[in-house]
Order: structure tokens, then C-alpha cells, then sequence
């Protein structure tokens, strides 16, 4: 869902990055679930404002700068059960992380490893015996998702 940058101001604010779409959605989970150092940590959120450009967070119990440090970096994850349901031919990311990807003249590409955001459009970052960006573009370049099957299809030069 996001990350948590850094510290800001004295109080305990936290500086986030959201990958959710408007990106002050992320803000509707009034729990997170941060990945820390020693494992994961659930937090209740007080507040999410924009501050400039980006966002920021107010976390119950963290109330100073040295433990909103202490959690720069840290991943923010909500329970699955919480998203709302997609239309279908939509889907998230993480559901698309570790999913394996051939052409559709079965040539295996590799694997889902993450997805980076390009402003024209999505691109799934593949990795197999070599890495592989390729635009995530429904019914032209992805032909075919498969949740089940953790399996993608598409129209791609293996080449590339």
C-alpha cells in the first residue's frame, strides 16, 4: 500500500508514500500493518493530511520524533479483506507480484518481481534468466491474467 519515509516534525507525524489511487485513499484503512525490522506491527491511524506534495500520518502511540524515526522504511500493508473488490480485469499489484509470465507462443519469460509506475502506464518488472520490463497494457500487451493459475500471458518479443 506504501512506505513510510521518514520523520516529521516532533509530534510523531510520519512521512508516506502511497501507492494507492487517489493516493490519500490509503488514508480510508484506519489500520496499517507495518513491516518492521522484527516483523510485522499493526498500528491504528489518528490522521492522514496532505503536507505539500505529499502525505503524512499520525499514528496512535507514536507521540515523538525518535519513534517516528524508528519507523522510516518500514513497508504499510492493510488486511486483504479490507480492499474493495475490483471490476473485473482490474487487479493490485501485490496480486500480481510472483506471477509467472510466458509469450503466447509459450515462451517463459520469468516471474513477477514487482511493477513500477511510469505516468503513461504501468510496467511489470519481470525477472527470470534475465530481467525484463514490459508495459502492463490489458489487450495488447497483457492478453490474459490468471489469479488462479498465477499466470500471465503475453504479447511480447522474448527478445526484448
Amino acid at each position: 500500500m506504501g512506505k513510510v519515509l521518514a520523520a516529521f516534525g516532533i509530534q510523531g507525524w510520519v512521512k508516506i508514500h502511497s501507492e494507492t489511487r487517489p493516493m490519500d485513499d490509503i488514508g480510508r484503512y484506519r489500520m496499517w500493518q507495518l513491516r518492521l525490522k522484527d516483523g510485522w506491527a499493526d498500528f491504528r491511524v489518528k490522521s492522514v493530511k496532505f503536507q505539500g506534495k505529499g502525505l503524512v500520518a499520525k499514528l496512535e502511540g507514536v507521540n515523538d520524533r525518535n519513534h517516528a524515526e524508528s519507523l522510516s522504511g518500514a513497508e504499510i500493508a492493510v488486511d486483504p479483506a479490507k480492499l474493495p473488490r475490483l471490476p473485473q480485469g482490474e487487479y493490485y499489484w501485490r496480486d500480481l507480484i510472483g506471477m509467472r509470465v510466458a509469450t503466447k507462443e509459450g515462451v517463459e519469460l520469468g516471474e513477477i518481481d514487482h511493477l513500477l509506475e511510469t505516468g503513461a502506464n504501468d510496467v511489470l518488472v519481470i525477472k527470470g534468466e534475465r530481467e525484463r520490463l514490459v508495459p502492463f497494457v490489458p489487450d495488447q500487451v497483457v492478453l490474459e491474467v490468471d489469479l488462479e493459475a498465477r499466470r500471465m500471458i503475453v504479447d511480447w518479443d522474448p527478445e526484448f
